[in-house]
């Protein structure tokens, strides 16, 4: 594991709440300022941490998620009669992986552990083929998620054991972020307990991935399940948010170091209005506005089951006007949902399925620019992809 390093920044102690009072015979109290040393956490790799973090977060870029479990990619794949074998998921995330051109679209690729350590079937590693396109490599270091004693039949995610050796493995085999998801219920409450082990086990995370050179994305997603209306969407991500801010300052995270994940403030899935994307925009930036602070450079949103041209739309909306942050994407099933059904597993499929996910990626770098258009999109594109209680 790294080491870190501290600062020291002198504070006059009325700002940290340890006044000192001094009372001279014949003199009115008085306030007696002294200096103190209040040691700061940073971690030796700061400065590439922000760095990494800026390079992803860069105009008209954002994240290809493809981090799913090997479990998760055999549905995937069985939607088109494959069966989940290595072979199988290696020809795919090739297919991705090896897309000319993607770098233009695509700064960063989240993997799974499999992934990191695989190469292409002509020898060449996954995580070169990525360099070379200017992507940066991720990895999802998070163990899933499992029942949480004592909530309302609510989830917490595990991982945090064995962590930091696993980190620096990561970071020795060219990762440089990382990625943790957990999970708020609405529906469930959520409880308060859920909420704080969210946002700790996400701060923890954080702390540990700094500490070993990897940039954190900071992850809780709002599901879309249940009938609620956008407001009371808006009144949990705020209350999620606010905790994990304040668990991340805790833990000592760096800021300028991270990426933030979220869910779109969005009305439950089952809720008999829908909204629509400026709706979406207003309340996601409102939230985000009240919740996290500029020094964050990244916002990379979730798609969470929404349509692929629905997630674009909405991230278009929001970049209508300048924000203090990034606002761009993070997507997983939103960028892969036409490459799969164009490629149906055939070699002869490949190059049409790698334009697929070219057409995907360069419409939400518009959108990232605010400048996209839904103009010939195909029906394909904007059937909805919510799945009630999903897991992967």
């Amino acid at each position: 594991m790294a080491c870190a390093s501290f600062a020291k920044l002198n504070l006059s102690s009325q700002w940290i709440g340890q006044q000192s009072f001094s009372q001279r015979r014949g003199s009115s109290t008085r306030l007696a300022t002294r200096r103190v040393s209040t040691a700061i956490r940073a971690s030796s790799y700061s400065d590439e941490l922000v760095q990494t973090a800026k390079s992803i977060a860069s105009p008209g870029h954002g994240i290809l998620a493809i981090d799913e479990s090997n479990a998760t990619c055999g549905k995937r794949l069985a939607s088109i009669g494959l069966d989940n074998t290595e072979a199988n998921r290696q020809a795919y995330r090739q297919l991705l992986l090896t897309t000319p051109g993607l770098g233009e679209y695509i700064s960063g690729a989240i993997l799974f552990e499999e992934t990191l350590y695989q190469s292409t079937t002509d020898g060449k590693k996954f995580v070169d083929c990525l360099r070379d396109e200017k992507i940066v490599p991720g990895i999802k270091v998070d163990k899933g998620l499992v029942p949480l004693p004592g909530s309302n039949n609510e989830s917490w995610c595990q991982g945090l054991d064995g962590l930091a050796s696993r980190s620096a493995e990561y970071y020795k085999q060219g990762a440089r972020f990382a990625k943790w998801r957990t999970v708020v219920s609405i529906p469930s409450g959520p409880s308060a307990l859920a909420v704080k082990e969210a946002a700790w086990g996400l701060a923890r995370y954080a702390a540990i991935s700094q500490d070993n050179g990897l940039v954190p994305i900071v992850e809780p997603e709002i599901l879309l399940d249940g009938d609620h209306p956008i407001e009371r969407t808006l009144e949990v991500a705020e209350k999620v948010w606010a905790e994990v801010f304040y668990y991340l300052a805790e833990n000592n995270v760096i800021f300028e170091g991270i990426l933030l994940k979220p869910s779109m403030v969005t009305p439950g899935a089952e809720h008999r209005e829908k909204a629509s994307p400026e709706s979406i925009a207003k309340y996601t930036l409102t939230m985000l506005k009240r919740r996290v602070p500029p020094a964050v450079p990244g916002i990379m949103f979730l798609s969470g089951g929404q349509s692929e041209v629905e997630a674009t739309l909405n991230l278009n909306a929001m970049n209508q006007s300048p924000n203090p942050w990034h606002v761009s994407f993070s997507y997983a099933r939103a960028l892969q949902n036409t490459v799969l059904k164009t490629w149906q597993g055939r070699p002869e499929n490949v190059e049409a399925a790698q334009k697929s996910l070219l057409v995907r990626a360069k419409a939400n770098s518009l959108a990232q620019l605010g400048r996209y258009s839904a103009e010939g999109e195909s029906e394909e594109a904007k059937k909805g992809m919510f799945v009630k209680g999903y897991t992967y």
